[in-house]
């Protein structure tokens, strides 16, 4: 038992009004915690409370009675005695009448109206006592919100939680609870307002209950509520959501049918709004009212129902139609508004009641339709009301056809043959009767609105096919009237689709083309097999579809339709497993476009051939196989062609082929997890042009380098999406080529030297330098766990080839270091080849000038003048030129260093910082294409790459490489910019740093803010005068611009106002690149966020630089240059008001 004097102490501080809300809090925790640990009784506690509970005090008392409460609040779910809680509820249902303590009275009887189960509940007759204290003691809207929603929770509770104890109440109860929500206005309130009508409607069904005899007063009250407003200026304020609260008054609205005789005429009059919210909540209320209500109810409303809807949905309909071909397989009707809902409402009735579709059958509208269509064959010759009435006629039609199957037969067998006849493919016959002609020819002009009628009806067809799919009713479609139509009419329809895909006025925006199509595709989506539509049907409008395509010369609209079309037919018979259709769309379609991309002779341009079986390829994981091996077939036959014959065609296709695989196909394969055998596919593809290669010893001169880098993106792209046991496979083949080959590799690294003469005549031929790229792209996007064979002797080929200035040899070696030795995360790679003994043959092997060519394994020094990869950095041997070529072969293997976290990566960072001086530390002279060579070598050191080193290549990657590197070259960088020995050394060194400071990320410059203002000032006034140097000024100006911008940058700018503005105003007349004009005036514009004191004595010295930019040649400058006046100008005025 707790001890009195603490029992005392915890009561007297949460009746105490003086006391901070956290000592109540932790009184009221101390006591519940007693009473749940059983250390204190609840009757024990309600004993010492006695005073607290009955004193005249009523401050004391309405504590301490909300003390009891929110006791009970917490222990809801501890067991008390039935005496306990008769007491209690007694008690606190007493204490409704007392005022002052009204709130603790209500928390309490909340609690132990909700308590549960076995720890104890509250009897019928105490519920029904509190319900009449409520109703005879309580008048809710004169109290506070708080309060208010206190008893209507309280309300809520006893119809949920007692109905049967509060039914007895009948009208007293309605009566009550009309006066208590009569007049709300808060949102919290009225959500629960709203669901005790709701209740009160499922508790007093009976249409002579008390709810029947005051339905008209209940509904009063909540009518006028609707539509619902909002004073709140932006929903996202609310407690409660505009939406939530609709919902909820939309539930009470049709709750019980005894709100119908009030609720309808309501709804059908704020239908007329001219408030789109208004007109979408009616539509929305409507729609569920008439569910609920049920057709018997309803069916007194509906000729006024539809004659609203009907004015809704004119009202609603856009007359601009969009002929783009994306709109193609897009809905009909936009997917919210007052258009959708109108439409939802529409079928919904019908699918309730049928007798609702003698309304739309009926109405004069539709023959008015039919005359116009008729006058009219084009929607541009239309007015826009008649334009408007027939395409929201077409859309009632499709609507009201969706709805159930019987009214997909009215609505076809009223008013489908009359499309027919107005689009003139209805005959007469013998007997008298209209029927579709066999076989249509149309010379005459197409017939718009009726094409556009037609299609809605069809596609009502569609979408009902694919609802009784769903259903497992699909087979019974076949049966219908409807589907019996379609068949007799479906080639007569098809040929007219056909003329309508085949014209085109520039004056429609491709109207006809577009309908056509449309069509097309409809008939080609109708579900369900032959039991729905013959197979000869779907042959017929995949033929036409792809006739259309193949007959096109140029990427017309029709073309782009055309493909669309048979992309989305693919996509939909694989997702509804048809397996006879796929058949024929593989054998139609597919096939087709193998055929084309494997043809020499075709009429329409090859780009656009592969174009579409791309496209189309995707459609399903069946039709990926057959179009790769078409492309696969088709490169083979090329390049054979090329190579024996030197056709220039043939290569150009080969060109086209390897770009549409790599650019279209590869990426939209990538983690398609349904091709099974896509592993394999990529393999075959890979091998198959490595066998060319080798067979193929003859490339032409003119033509044969134009393979070579689509072949390496192909082969890449290839490789980096294949598995480990993929890519071994490959790289084991490649080599064996690169083996067959004339390049200089050797098995083991040889003792004797190679004369450097040899190196300065060597040279590749068009089939070696194909191998070599290749390759090296294999390597490149290579997984650091694959294999790769005689990894010595193939470090040793690329680092000869680099000196020859072949990159990707340098981007495969700096791949190599990358990846062999351990992982990022530790783990060792399986390579027969370490990480050091790379490094030592990139590094120790030697040049003797004059010599030999030879590796020092031993480091061991050799006699003549000794060369290796970094000496060659320092000047020109020979008279070979392999300065550049060094440097950036050593850019590449510093960058593979450098991102998985290497100590070597400084080092070669040193290297080429000693190649930004004019003269080396031996005293020989730099070129200065080399020192700029060595300057944009920071940019391969520090830029992202999308053809090397990289994740999507597998790259080994150490988290903050980035700025690790910063941290390490920054400050010597710093040094050396501060003491250059010459103006080009500065140059080149403020270039390297540029390099480097705009590729860490911006967290980093903002650390570093202080340090890097003056030498990115210093570096604008520099490279400004470098005419090769408009990149690096960019980049550097978006490092001001982010310091700029944040208010970390802002902080340290103020010292270099002066500075800032002077360097800004020069680069607003930069004539080199428009975007450093257009960036330097929106710094101007930031440099208004710093202290007005600043900034203020600069306005005359940026108005008149301004006035200069006013007058710019590019339009974005001049727009800024507005800008920026105005923000300086508001300076001047400021200070005039101040």
């Amino acid at each position: 038992m707790t001890e009195p004097s603490q029992l005392v102490q915890h009561l007297e501080t949460f009746v105490d009004v003086a006391r901070s809300p956290t000592q109540q809090a932790a009184s009221l925790e101390a006591l519940v915690s007693a009473v749940e640990k059983n250390a204190l009784s609840m009757q024990e506690l309600v004993r010492e409370m006695e005073l607290y509970l009955t004193t005249t005090d009523n401050v004391v008392r309405a504590r301490g009675i909300l003390l009891l409460a929110e006791v009970l609040k917490y222990l809801e779910a501890k067991p008390l005695e039935g005496a306990v809680i008769h007491s209690l509820i007694g008690f606190f249902t007493e204490r409704l009448a007392d005022w002052r303590a009204l709130r603790g009275a209500l928390v309490g009887c909340l609690a132990l109206l909700g308590r549960k189960g076995a720890a104890g509940v509250v009897t019928d007759t105490d519920a029904e006592a509190v319900a009449n204290s409520f109703l005879q003691n309580l008048q809710v809207q004169s109290l506070a919100q708080h309060d208010r929603k206190l008893c209507f929770e309280l309300l809520e509770c006893l119809l949920e939680g007692y109905p049967e104890a509060v039914k007895s109440m009948g009208d007293m109860l309605v009566y009550g609870t009309c006066e208590a929500i009569d007049g709300e206005k808060d949102p919290q309130c009225l959500m629960i307002a709203f669901h005790i009508i709701e209740l009160l409607a499922q508790l007093f069904p009976d249409p002579s209950g008390p709810v029947a005899s005051n339905a008209a007063d209940l509904f009063d009250v909540m009518g006028c509520y609707f539509p619902l407003h909002f004073t709140h200026e932006k929903d996202e304020e609310a407690c409660v959501k505009r939406d939530t609260l609709s919902r909820a008054l939309m539930l009470a609205f049709s709750s019980t049918p005894l709100f119908e005789p009030f609720s309808i005429p309501l709804l059908l009059e704020k239908l007329s709004s001219s408030l789109e919210l208004a007109k979408v909540d009616s539509l929305k209320y409507l729609h569920d009212c008439a569910l609920k209500y049920g057709a018997n109810r309803m069916v007194k409303h509906y000729k006024g129902l539809w004659s609203s809807l009907k004015e809704t949905i004119y009202s609603s309909i856009e007359t601009h139609l969009s002929f783009a071909p994306e709109s193609l397989t897009g809905p009909g009707a936009p997917d919210e508004g007052v258009q959708k809902e109108a439409l939802n409402l529409l079928q919904s009735l019908v699918m309730q009641d049928a007798s609702f579709l003698s309304f739309v059958v009926g109405d004069i509208d539709i023959d008015i339709v039919f005359d116009t269509i008729s006058s009219y064959c084009h929607f541009k010759e239309m007015l826009e009301e008649s334009k408007r009435k027939v395409l929201a006629i077409s859309e009632i039609l499709s609507v009201s056809a969706k709805a159930s199957a019987s009214s997909c037969n009215k609505i076809f067998e009223i008013v489908f043959f009359r499309i027919l006849k107005a689009l003139g493919i209805l005959e007469k016959n013998s007997e008298g009767d209209y029927i579709p002609q066999e076989d249509s020819t149309f010379s005459g002009r197409l017939n718009q609105g009726g094409l556009f009628l037609c299609i809605g009806l069809l596609t009502a067809s569609k979408d009902h096919t694919l609802s009784s799919k769903e259903h497992s009713m699909v087979s019974s479609c076949g049966h219908e009237m409807w589907c019996s139509m379609v068949n007799r009419s479906a080639f007569s329809l098809i040929q007219m689709f056909s003329s309508a895909a085949a014209s085109f006025d520039e004056d429609d925006g491709g109207a006809d083309a577009y309908l056509g199509v449309k069509g097309l595709l409809t008939l080609g989506m109708l579900h369900g097999g032959s039991s729905l539509l013959s197979r000869s049907i779907f042959d017929k409008v995949l033929i036409t579809l792809t006739s259309i395509i193949t007959a096109e010369c140029g990427k017309t609209l029709a073309w782009k339709l055309a493909l669309k079309a048979l992309v989305y037919i693919g996509s939909f018979i694989d997702r509804y497993h048809e397996t006879e259709k796929t058949l024929t769309y593989m054998n139609i379609v597919v096939d087709k476009f193998v055929m084309l991309a494997c043809s020499d002779h075709v009429g329409m341009p090859y780009s656009l051939i592969l174009e579409a079986a791309s496209d189309i390829c995707l459609t399903g994981p069946k039709h990926v196989h057959k179009i790769i091996q078409g492309f696969e077939e088709a490169l083979c036959a090329n390049w054979s062609d090329s190579c024996v014959r030197g056709n220039s065609r043939s290569i150009e296709n080969c060109v086209l082929l390897l770009d549409c695989f790599s650019n279209k196909l590869l990426p939209r394969l990538n983690g398609v997890v349904e091709i099974d055998d896509l592993e394999d596919i990529l393999l075959q593809f890979a091998v198959s042009i490595w066998n060319k290669i080798e067979t193929c010893r003859v490339f032409s001169c003119t033509h044969g380098k134009e393979l070579i880098d689509p072949t390496m993106m192909a082969m890449r792209q290839v490789v980096a999406i294949s598995s480990v046991e993929t890519q071994n496979t490959i790289i084991q083949k490649a080599y064996s080529v690169v083996l067959s080959s004339t390049l200089p590799l050797m098995e083991s690294i040889p003792s004797k030297p190679v004369a450097l003469e040899a190196l300065k005549h060597f040279d590749l031929s068009i089939r070696d330098e194909l191998i070599l790229s290749l390759f090296a792209s294999t390597i490149i996007a290579a997984s650091p766990t694959t294999d790769i064979p005689n990894v010595k002797s193939v470090v040793h080929l690329f680092l000869v080839t680099l000196l020859r200035g072949h990159l990707p040899a340098a981007q495969a070696l700096g791949s190599i270091v990358n990846k062999l030795g351990s992982g990022s995360r530790g783990t060792k790679i399986s390579s027969t080849s370490s990480l050091e003994e790379a490094y030592k043959i990139i590094f120790h092997t030697t040049f003797e000038v004059g010599k030999s060519l030879y590796s020092d394994g031993s480091g061991e020094s050799s006699s003549g003048s000794e060369i290796n990869l970094t000496k060659f950095c320092f000047g020109d041997y020979d008279g070979m030129n392999l300065q550049n070529h060094a440097i950036t072969g050593l850019a590449w293997i510093g960058k593979g260093l450098l991102m998985r976290g290497d100590e070597r990566a400084c080092d070669i960072a040193l290297v080429l910082l000693d190649c930004l001086k004019t003269t080396d530390s031996s005293g020989q002279v730099l070129q200065s294409s080399s020192m700029r060579c060595a300057a944009d070598a920071f940019r391969i050191l520090m830029c992202d790459s999308d053809i090397c080193l990289s994740r999507k290549f597998h790259a080994v990657i150490r988290p903050l490489y980035k700025q690790w590197f910063f941290s390490k070259t920054f400050p010597i960088l710093e040094s050396s910019i501060v003491k250059p020995d010459t103006p080009l050394s500065r140059i080149m060194l403020y270039l390297a740093f540029t390099h480097v400071v705009s590729n860490v990320p911006t967290v980093v410059i903002l650390d570093n803010a202080k340090k890097l203002y003056p030498l990115t000032l210093e570096g604008l006034s520099i490279l400004i005068h470098d005419p090769l140097g408009k990149d690096a000024v960019y980049s550097l100006l978006l490092v001001l611009s982010g310091l700029l911008t944040d208010k970390k940058g802002q902080e340290s700018s103020i010292d270099n106002a002066h500075i800032i503005v002077n360097c800004l105003v020069k680069l607003t007349s930069y004539p080199h690149a428009m975007l450093v004009r257009e960036t330097a005036i929106q710094c101007l514009v930031a440099m208004i966020d710093l202290p007005h004191r600043r900034v203020y004595p600069f306005r005359i010295q940026v108005l008149q630089a301004i006035a200069k930019a006013l007058d710019d040649p590019k339009r974005r400058v001049r727009e800024e240059a507005v800008r920026c006046r105005q923000a300086w100008e508001s300076i001047a005025s400021r200070s005039t008001r101040l």
